[in-house]
């Protein structure tokens, strides 16, 4: 069966929708689907929007999608939206920090340009804000990411 093209509203409207398993199972499809093909990067612009959603699971959901995405990035688009995407290096929530983190080392394999920049971020992240049990989570995916991109060429 031929995949159709979804246009960006119907790919916000599940995202963002109530049914907040299908919205996870349709970010898993569109990860899975991302790393193998750009058939979701037309879509990056809509996705980007949602880095600022008021919930943070919807962000959640934006930063993976992101991350897989920016292997087929060649205009810089996902250049211009990097400093948006480090802001969530310290979320007011701390999954959605950590969801970030975790996310970098993707972008840094794909973008080793904006390794300078992710790197930056996250050895300047003012963890203070967070609870002192999730500090040492966010300082440990800190070191994990930071640790990922050592042998990455810049």
């Amino acid at each position: 069966e031929a995949k159709r093209i979804e246009f960006p509203d119907n790919v916000i409207a599940r995202l963002t929708g109530k049914d907040a398993k299908d919205a996870c199972a349709y970010t898993s499809r569109i990860v899975e689907e991302s790393r193998g093909s750009a058939r979701w990067f037309p879509c990056l612009e809509a996705v980007a929007a949602l880095l600022e959603h008021k919930n943070s699971l919807v962000r959640n959901r934006a930063i993976v999608i992101l991350a897989a995405n920016a292997r087929w990035n060649r205009e810089g688009k996902f250049d211009t939206l990097m400093d948006e995407f480090l802001r969530h290096v310290t979320d007011e929530k701390p999954i959605t920090a950590r969801q970030c983190i975790q996310a970098l080392p993707e972008i840094a394999a794909a973008k080793p340009h904006l390794i300078t920049r992710m790197r930056a971020a996250l050895e300047g992240a003012d963890l203070s804000a967070y609870r002192d049990s999730m500090r040492p989570l966010i300082l440990k995916d800190i070191a994990v990411a930071l640790d990922a991109m050592e042998g990455m060429r810049q």
